[in-house]
């Protein structure tokens, strides 16, 4: 009879705390790792890690498949890029708590913030909850090929208190904020990992109105914080406005991090690290907030078979946005259609919509495979200049190319400036790694391949990281910010999630379209080279690069993890290296 249900012998063991790489063996027991080293033991499942480096499980905590964990199995993409825990209920949205008359309203203001399209929604979305500990217990019944946690969303909050006058944004009543604190604290208590919300003037509902939570005075978040302290756990999660002095903002939110006594973490959605002295001098008095970053400038993803492109809001080709894409294709190779086109100008009532389509700063041409570290001579801005064409028509040839597939990525900065601006956040204790929003922006951003992204073309080169504290940063640190204490570690004690990656073979390619969402909705995937295999709680989910469905020994052993976790016990008495345990 096999000690161990799973070993995984001879590979370099990076142990998520940044300590140097070792060659070792890890056993897995229960799903849990129970000894990290050389034994004797034998696994009832032994994987060869010869070549390959072994890491835990990624952990990426700004995700949104709220909707999605209700009706699949695979958290994709990012259960494909190592990932092994997701957190949802990021940006103030998600789908509790709704009574059954707002749920259509909930729908629009995830199609709209989210881009996630409304028929997918309305056929794939259960809707078996009123509250969010009904959404919980929803929860718990779903087995996923990732462990999924998540926070109680201020916008439904909002309306689930307020009704109508929550979607008006009107001030909310001192009996409302009553019952916004109960119900926060009842979320905390029942196992939501926080409360989040945005004040991020982009998030609206498609049709240009702003979300409930925006504009929301500095009372009402205090509530939020109070339903937090008051439980006693949790963290909050916050969108700051771009608009709006960084001073104004950080003092937003050290006062929710000083009235709740809880942990705030904020999103950097551009390259300000102006943030991020207000963040250290707000560790000076004892606060605890963290930056999470994306490590690449977002790229909004443009083509004729995605949400937008810089034509897709114009009248004319509105009017064939839905035809098959080889008719689209037909129609704008044109010359007189091509010609009406490029003359027309945008219709729509979303403000920020029509913004994201006339953004022309930065426009690439994604090839296969994909070099996120373009310069701008590679632009289709640098082309236009060097051939004196007018930079529409060049992206609109652009658009045609492939049989219409081609892929337009557009970033709001130079992508090595922005690198180099964000560099050292990846190494620093204030700052986490994430903001790759899986499970939402179907049609129009696909980053949540950031961790081979990382692995494949940050190791090497002047833009490098070492190794051990690139997967700290995708591990241990990510599940600190969110009070997830059991995982992240490559130790004794520790949940077996885990990833054996083979370096020479790490590949990220181009996001692709497919078409596997409810009532035959699209989104796009991005596929991954390079990991041997990923362990979620002991089980094989990912093997070869490939999903392990139907293989004898895994079963979607994806859970919710409901509460904040405390680090084992053993670390703390055991492992040489204790003093390095950031404190939660």
């Amino acid at each position: 009879m096999s000690e161990y249900d799973l070993v995984i012998r001879k590979g370099t063991v990076v142990d998520g705390l940044g300590n140097a790489p070792v060659q070792a063996d890890v056993a897995v027991k229960d799903g849990v790792i129970v000894d990290v080293g050389s034994f004797k033991g034998r696994g009832g499942k032994e994987i060869d890690a010869t070549g390959c480096v072994v890491t835990p499980g990624f952990i990426d905590v700004h995700t949104h498949y709220d909707g999605q964990i209700t009706w699949d199995t695979r958290m994709v993409p990012s259960s494909n890029h190592g990932v092994t825990t997701v957190v949802m209920g990021n940006c103030g949205v998600g789908f509790a708590p709704a009574r059954a008359t707002d749920h259509e309203l909930v729908i629009k203001l995830m199609e709209g913030v989210e881009d996630i399209p409304e028929v997918v929604m309305a056929e794939g979305v259960p809707w078996n909850w009123t509250s969010f500990p009904d959404y919980l217990d929803a929860l718990e019944q779903r087995r996923s090929d990732v462990d999924f946690a998540t926070q109680l969303p201020h916008s439904p909050l909002r309306v689930f208190v307020m009704g109508q006058r929550g979607v008006d944004l009107e001030p909310a009543t001192d009996e409302d904020l009553r019952e916004m604190r109960r119900l926060t604290t009842e979320a905390i208590r029942a196992g939501a990992l926080g409360v989040s919300t945005s004040r991020h003037l982009f998030h609206r509902f498609r049709s240009g109105e702003f979300a409930p939570s925006i504009g929301t005075d500095d009372k009402e978040l205090e509530t939020l914080a109070l339903g937090l302290k008051d439980a006693g756990s949790g963290v909050f999660q916050c969108i700051p406005r771009l608009d709006s002095p960084v001073e104004v903002e950080m003092g937003t939110l050290k006062h929710v991090a000083r009235t709740s006594g809880r942990p705030v973490n904020f999103s950097l959605i551009t390259s300000n690290i102006e943030y991020m002295p207000e963040v250290e001098a707000a560790g000076k008095e004892g606060l605890t907030l963290r930056a999470h970053f994306a490590p690449r400038p977002t790229g909004v993803l443009f083509g004729l078979d995605l949400s937008y492109h810089p034509f897709s809001l114009r009248p004319s080709y509105r009017a064939i946005a839905d035809l098959p894409l080889d008719e689209k294709v037909a129609i704008l190779s044109n010359p007189e259609f091509r010609q009406r086109l490029l003359a027309e100008e945008e219709e729509d009532s979303n403000p920020a919509f029509v913004q994201i389509v006339n953004m022309r700063n930065y426009l690439f041409k994604l090839e296969n495979p994909i070099d996120y570290h373009a310069t701008l001579g590679d632009s289709l801005n640098a082309k236009a200049e060097s051939t004196s064409r007018p930079l529409d028509e060049l992206i609109y040839d652009a658009l045609l190319e492939d049989g219409g597939h081609c892929v337009l990525a557009l970033f709001s900065k130079d992508p090595r400036d922005y690198i180099e601006t964000m560099h050292a956040l990846v190494e620093s204790d204030n700052a986490v790694m994430s903001l790759g929003d899986g499970g939402a922006h179907y049609g129009m951003i696909c980053d949540a391949g950031y961790t081979t992204y990382m692995l494949a073309q940050r190791l090497h080169g002047p833009l490098q990281h070492s190794l051990p504290q690139l997967i700290m940063a995708m591990t241990s640190r990510p599940a600190t910010s969110v009070g997830l204490g059991d995982r992240g570690v490559l130790a004794a004690g520790y949940k077996a999630d885990l990833n054996v990656i083979d370096l020479d073979r790490i590949a990220i390619h181009r996001p692709e379209v497919v078409r596997d969402l409810p009532a035959g909705g699209k989104r796009l995937f991005q596929r991954s080279e390079g990991y041997r295999a990923t362990i979620v709680g002991g089980v094989l989910t990912q093997a070869n690069d490939q999903p392990t469905g139907g293989v004898a020994w895994s079963a979607d052993p994806g859970n919710a993890c409901n509460s904040e976790r405390p680090s084992p016990r053993c670390l703390r008495t055991r492992h040489t290296n204790a003093g390095r345990w950031p404190k939660y």
